[in-house]
């Protein structure tokens, strides 16, 4: 289900499909950095086999951040990476999406080839992605685990309502570890009361750039 509704702007990729980047017009990476890895406190949580799990896989841009914090926190051990995604991008649109990130071009190169590939499933020494494709709506409440941290990151819920509903929020919950947390961009009232109404604990916090607050979660043990 490749999404062909795709545009650039400045080499940044736009959804037609949603009419929404696919991430920060400012600066993605960072974005990426402020939101959902100092958002799930990393690398400080980080141990062999944490697995991350993310909803809106895009460009690929927060598996390249996290596999680089990764390296460069010196990590051991192996990253599980799961991420749920209805319409990815073809081999050639992440190969030029992922390009505009100098500081990430030695992880990029390392992925390219399995992009080319379409590939679903990668293993490196220090990586196991899994990119589970179809409606999260179907596919998260049959996934068998859960995740230690969560990245939200489907487009803006005015835009894309399917991918924020109390139902997939309650799911997420479900399939996060006890102490896991989750963070996400959008400071939605609807979805931060749906994931305390799912048990989990939920904070707004200042969000990156113009966006004035974002929303992390955790779930006590």
């Amino acid at each position: 289900m490749t999404d062909q509704s795709l545009d650039w702007r400045d080499e940044v990729p736009v959804s037609l499909r949603f009419d929404d980047p696919y991430y920060s017009l400012e600066n993605g990476l960072a974005e990426t950095r402020h939101v959902f890895l100092q958002g799930n406190d990393l690398p400080a949580r980080f141990c062999d086999g944490f697995h991350v799990a993310e909803l809106g896989f895009g460009t690929g841009l927060n598996l390249l951040a996290t596999l680089h914090l990764w390296r460069s926190s010196g990590q051991t051990g192996q990253l599980r990476f799961t991420t749920f995604e209805a319409f990815p991008l073809n081999g050639p649109e992440m190969i030029r999406a992922q390009s505009a990130f100098p500081e990430l071009a030695r992880i990029a190169a390392d992925l390219a080839p399995f992009w080319h590939d379409d590939a679903r499933d990668i293993t490196l020494p220090d990586l196991r992605f899994s990119m589970i494709e179809g409606d999260a709506r179907e596919t998260l409440a049959q996934w068998p685990e859960q995740a230690d941290a969560w990245f939200l990151d489907g487009f803006s819920p005015a835009k894309n309502p399917e991918l924020w509903s109390d139902t997939l929020m309650s799911d997420v919950a479900e399939h996060t570890a006890t102490g896991g947390t989750i963070a996400t961009y959008t400071a939605a009232g609807h979805v931060r009361r749906a994931l305390a109404a799912a048990g989990l604990e939920v904070t707004r916090v200042p969000g990156y750039g113009r966006k004035r607050h974002m929303t992390t979660a955790h779930k006590p043990g």
